[in-house]
């Protein structure tokens, strides 16, 4: 059976850096109180026109093609994470296929947030591993900084994210170098602690509509009190969070390691998604790993959701701390829930 290897791997990030104290001309709040919260320092926002999900996922992309030597008609499947993309439909793989002017390849698009990127690579090993496809471009892209409530009501949740894109190729491989195992996991039993809830179909809850005029109609989908009560804009429970991250998270990183026969000393770079710099470090003390074997970047780019963990992975290999037979564990956890591991030998 074939193995999937990452073959090149990209990067992006917009150009605007936005600080902690740049955020204190919007929200009551200061460095101190983000930094001691969530670790993060600055984070980048996507230029209001020209600069969009798609775009920063095709940067990312362009660069991981051209490290792996490819051209974009030598990809045959794209595969696509973000949880903002640039239309409600259609996805942006298409518009990836459409601006690379690929063949016309399938393009799938993956909604599961902070671990999209890694059930992304999930799904493109199983392909590679059955022979049905030889070269998917995976993407994880996000432009948070559009539906921000940027005011002290919603700092809690503003402060921590931020825009940027990741981006790898996977190749079908007979060496022993690539993707040992996945593992995907979802408990949807507290789905409402991290989520938007509007736009959602569960919003229309009154029946007919034609039990209702115009102006009634309307005011089902945008009314008062969703704006009100800050429907419109991502809500978390960070606590809540947190609680259940500390646990799936070296979980799942333990079922890796177990499936392969590994201890937390084997692996030789663990990058998680980019949450929280203190999950980040409880995690890491719970495997008692040692700092140079964590990558964490959150302090520069907050959190980017699906992009968090390829934007990692760019960053760690850039900087030569993966090299090649290296073990790299990858592991998000985020809305859903939803929370998954990959092992790789580099």
């Amino acid at each position: 059976m074939k193995r999937s290897m990452i073959a090149g791997i990209g990067m992006y990030v917009p150009k605007n850096v936005i600080t902690n104290n740049d955020l204190t001309r919007y929200m009551d709040t200061s460095d101190e109180w983000i930094q001691e919260r969530t670790g993060i320092q600055e984070r980048r926002y996507a230029d209001r026109e020209g600069e969009t999900t798609t775009t920063m996922g095709i940067a990312a992309a362009t660069m991981a093609i051209e490290n792996a030597g490819l051209q974009p008609t030598d990809i045959d499947f794209i595969i696509f994470a973000t949880l903002s993309p640039d239309y409600y439909f259609p996805g942006c793989g298409v518009l990836v296929q459409r601006e690379l002017k690929m063949r016309e390849i399938g393009a799938l698009d993956i909604r599961n947030q902070c671990s999209g990127f890694v059930y992304a690579i999930s799904v493109a090993d199983q392909f590679i591993k059955t022979g049905m496809y030889k070269n998917i471009l995976v993407i994880g892209s996000e432009k948070h900084s559009f539906g921000l409530d940027m005011s002290t009501r919603g700092r809690n949740v503003s402060v921590i994210f931020g825009d940027g894109a990741g981006a790898v190729v996977l190749k079908a491989t007979d060496s022993d170098r690539g993707i040992m195992s996945t593992h995907l996991h979802s408990d949807g039993e507290s789905a409402e602690i991290l989520a938007m809830y509007n736009p959602g179909t569960h919003a229309n809850r009154w029946g007919n509509y034609a039990d209702f005029n115009d102006a009634e109609i309307a005011d089902m989908f945008m009314s008062h009190q969703m704006v009100d009560n800050a429907q419109l804009f991502p809500n978390m429970d960070g606590q809540a969070v947190f609680k259940k991250a500390v646990v799936k998270f070296p979980e799942v990183i333990g079922e890796a390691l177990a499936a392969n026969g590994l201890q937390p000393a084997d692996i030789d770079m663990l990058v998680p998604h980019q949450a929280n710099l203190r999950i980040s470090q409880m995690v890491q003390k719970m495997l008692k790993l040692p700092d140079e074997k964590v990558y964490n970047n959150i302090q520069r780019y907050g959190n980017t959701t699906a992009a968090s963990v390829p934007l990692a992975l760019y960053e760690a290999w850039n900087e030569g701390k993966i090299k090649e037979g290296d073990i790299v564990c990858l592991a998000a956890f985020g809305s859903g829930f939803t929370w998954a591991s990959a092992l790789i030998r580099w």
